[in-house]
C-alpha cells in the first residue's frame, strides 16, 4: 500500500471510529466520491444492512444525461437519498464523510440531504 493510500485509510478509520462512538444507535449516511460519480448510503451498523442508497448511476439520474462529477449531481443525490430515507422511516443519521474533507461535492450532498429532511 502506498503512503498516500495508507494515510487515507487511517483518516477514514479515525472518522469512522469517532462516528460510531457518538452515533447512539443512529444509522450512518456514508458518502463515496470518485472522479466521475458520487454515491450515498444510509447504513444500519447494528444490523449490517443498507436502508437507503442513491448514486449518480441510478436510472433516473442517467436518463437526464448529466454528468455525475459536479455540484449539481451531488445535490441531486443528496435529495434523492433523503427522500428514500424518509420512505424507509429514517430521519436522524450521522454523517460519514469517510476520508474526504467536508468541502465541494461532499458538502453539497450533505446540505441537500439536510434540506430533504435528514437530521445530522
Amino acid at each position: 500500500m502506498s503512503k498516500n493510500l495508507a494515510t487515507q485509510a487511517r483518516r477514514k478509520a479515525r472518522v469512522r471510529r469517532a462516528l460510531l462512538a457518538n452515533a447512539n444507535g443512529r444509522p450512518r449516511l456514508s458518502v463515496h466520491r470518485s472522479s466521475k460519480q458520487i454515491y450515498a448510503q444510509i447504513i444500519d451498523d447494528a444490523k449490517g444492512v443498507t436502508l437507503a442508497a442513491a448514486s449518480t448511476l441510478d436510472k433516473d439520474f442517467r436518463a437526464s444525461g448529466k454528468t455525475g462529477a459536479d455540484m449539481a449531481a451531488a445535490q441531486a443525490v443528496g435529495k434523492l437519498v433523503a427522500e428514500r430515507a424518509q420512505a424507509a422511516g429514517v430521519k436522524d443519521v450521522v454523517f460519514d464523510r469517510g476520508a474526504y474533507i467536508y468541502h465541494g461535492r461532499v458538502k453539497a450532498l450533505a446540505e441537500a440531504a439536510r434540506e430533504g429532511g435528514l437530521n445530522f
